[in-house]
């Protein structure tokens, strides 16, 4: 199964300045060549919008995932709101925590999606996590928007990472098989391996944050989005960039 993650699009209202990215423009060449590889299933992670989430850029973008006709899911990031995405991406919502989570049976791998978009999981999440856990018996993937950890990118561990990080870590070693998440949140490309734990972050399709810097400063206009190859035993996955437009 080939699945293809796409990150921190950061869709602006139109007509909105971004910063001088034609973030839209962005998100169509990262969207083709997701449909040139052709993906058995496409998954956001997070930051579809810009800066305030608006049920007109939802709509915007479902129109073009649609237009794919390859099967999507999403989650919300910390610029989202999961009530808007519910509604827009008709999304069967039961619980009372205004969260988007999930599991969900890839081939014969057990994916979890997880909603972390407040910097932070609630106590039901985190409780349904666990029961999830208690019932899997073979490597799983988990799907969600902030790294479950600080990732040397120094502007964003300071100001934006996740505020129950350590939590999240001991959650995922309990399990006793290896445990394989996918986001983004970082803008940037990254591995990090704790004992069980392998964490891959997702660059953007807006821009891409330097690592060595306190304060805010673009890395790279480059975009791109992550391949992911599940067979019987593996879990592959590679980054694929492009240009941005101009």
């Amino acid at each position: 199964m080939k699945i293809a993650q796409i990150t921190d699009l950061h869709i602006g209202l139109v007509g909105q300045e971004t910063y001088n990215v034609d973030v839209r423009d962005n998100f169509l060449i990262i969207l083709g060549e997701v449909v040139f590889d052709q993906p058995d299933l496409i998954v956001l992670t997070g930051d579809l919008c810009f800066d305030q989430a608006d049920l007109s850029i939802y709509r915007w973008i479902k129109e073009k995932l649609d237009n794919t006709e390859i099967p999507y899911l999403v989650i919300p990031g910390n610029h989202d709101d999961a009530k808007m995405m519910m509604e827009i991406f008709e999304i069967d919502y039961s619980n009372d925590e205004d969260e988007i989570y999930f599991a969900k049976k890839l081939s014969k791998t057990t994916a979890l999606f997880l909603d972390n978009g407040k910097a932070r999981h609630s106590e039901n999440q985190k409780k349904w996590l666990k029961r999830q856990l208690h019932q899997a018996d073979k490597n799983i993937l988990v799907f969600t928007h902030y790294p479950p950890a600080k990732c040397s990118v120094d502007f964003m561990d300071k100001n934006y990472a996740l505020k129950d990080s350590k939590e999240m870590q001991d959650i995922f070693h309990s399990y006793d098989k290896n445990v394989y998440i996918f986001c983004g949140h970082y803008h940037t490309e990254k591995t990090i391996h704790l004992d069980n734990l392998h964490i891959a972050i997702t660059p953007s399709t807006y821009l891409q944050i330097s690592p060595n810097n306190i304060e805010f400063e673009v890395d790279s206009y480059m975009i791109g989005y992550r391949l992911i190859e599940l067979s019987k035993s593996k879990c592959m996955s590679s980054v694929k960039y492009t240009k941005a437009g101009k």
